[in-house]
């Protein structure tokens, strides 16, 4: 009976001196000390003994339990120390590794920028169908049937009176439909045209902006878009307004900025002129009013629009607008 025992310590203090990692330590505790383990096993038979070798067979067997516990414990905490986790070659010195944080696309970010700004000069914030009917995308913002946007070159369409929207305007139709005077909303949002090339894409995005109410004057226009330009780029950034034609605003102008990579100098992002275009804006056209029911001798009001790639772009100082979609992660971690 005791050299039965022995043999069963011996067994297991070999089994622990071949243990390299913890579970292997685990798997020997379970298999000697287990509800079903060789000690455990003994120690329950006990009584199946003859009656004179009982005390001394359970006292064999409870000394080998507590020594088979302090050799367990001692095992384990060998295997845990600094000694053995450099032995196997892991330095927990190092500091672990980095879980990589995703960020907001820098189209978002400055989609975001752009609404934070014009909401704090108290505009609301829009959105609306991006599929519109040829009435809120053309016909109701004063394009006459044979103006160019109407061309299959330059609109998707869906059907002879459905488009995909090329601008965000049909929601200013919308709003005023809905909502009489005062009017203050900007409109964010996808726009789709056929063109691509190194400044264009199929897809992309705009904001555009209509205020109306008593007594607007162009100079207000240029006061709210001299605020967002100072706000959006810095306080040393100038802009002009260059007169040109839209069909929804008369008089109608393109607001240019000082170039922000040479700073007026002339470089060839701005074709040596010192200035890059950055938006269009004007005076909401009288027809508008009437298509949607307002006084047009009662109220006036202006009105702008701007790609947010483009304002990306210069902010950022990139010349290609493909890099927005190419989902690069080098080019996007940037940001």
């Amino acid at each position: 009976m005791e050299t039965n025992l022995d043999h069963i310590h011996q067994q297991a203090l070999d089994d622990l001196d071949g243990a390299a990692s913890s579970p292997e330590i685990e798997e020997i505790s379970i298999r000697y000390l287990g509800r079903k383990g060789i000690l455990t096993q003994f120690l329950r038979n006990i009584s199946k003994l003859p009656v004179e070798e009982r005390p001394a067979a359970g006292k064999r067997a409870n000394e080998i339990k507590t020594a088979l516990e302090k050799a367990l414990k001692a095992a384990a905490e060998k295997i845990a120390s600094p000694e053995a986790t450099r032995d196997a070659g892991i330095d927990v010195s190092l500091p672990g590794r980095v879980t990589a944080h995703g960020t907001l696309h820098p189209i978002t970010q400055v989609n975001q920028e752009i609404c934070d700004i014009f909401s704090s000069l108290g505009f609301d914030i829009g959105e609306g169908p991006e599929v519109e009917s040829d009435w809120y995308n053309f016909e109701a913002l004063n394009f006459p049937k044979d103006h160019p946007a109407r061309d299959m070159q330059d609109t998707f369409f869906v059907s002879d009176d459905i488009v995909l929207r090329t601008h965000t305007s049909p929601l200013q139709i919308r709003t005023m439909e809905k909502q009489p005077p005062p009017v203050r909303i900007i409109t964010p949002g996808k726009v789709y045209r056929c063109d691509s090339d190194l400044t264009h894409t199929p897809m992309f995005h705009q904001v555009e902006g209509l205020l109306v109410d008593k007594n607007i004057s162009f100079g207000d226009l240029k006061g709210i878009l001299t605020t967002f330009v100072h706000q959006m780029f810095d306080e040393q950034t100038s802009l002009r307004f260059r007169p040109s034609f839209f069909p929804f605003t008369e008089p109608s102008a393109e607001v240019d900025i000082l170039c922000v990579i040479c700073r007026g100098q002339g470089c060839r992002v701005c074709s040596h002129t010192g200035w890059l275009e950055i938006l269009g804006s004007g005076m909401v056209h009288p027809a508008l009013y009437e298509n949607v029911g307002y006084e047009a001798d009662r109220y006036t009001g202006f009105a702008f629009g701007m790609g947010v790639e483009r304002i990306a772009m210069l902010k950022y100082g990139i010349d290609d607008i493909r890099r927005f979609f190419e989902n690069d992660v080098r080019f996007l971690s940037q940001f």
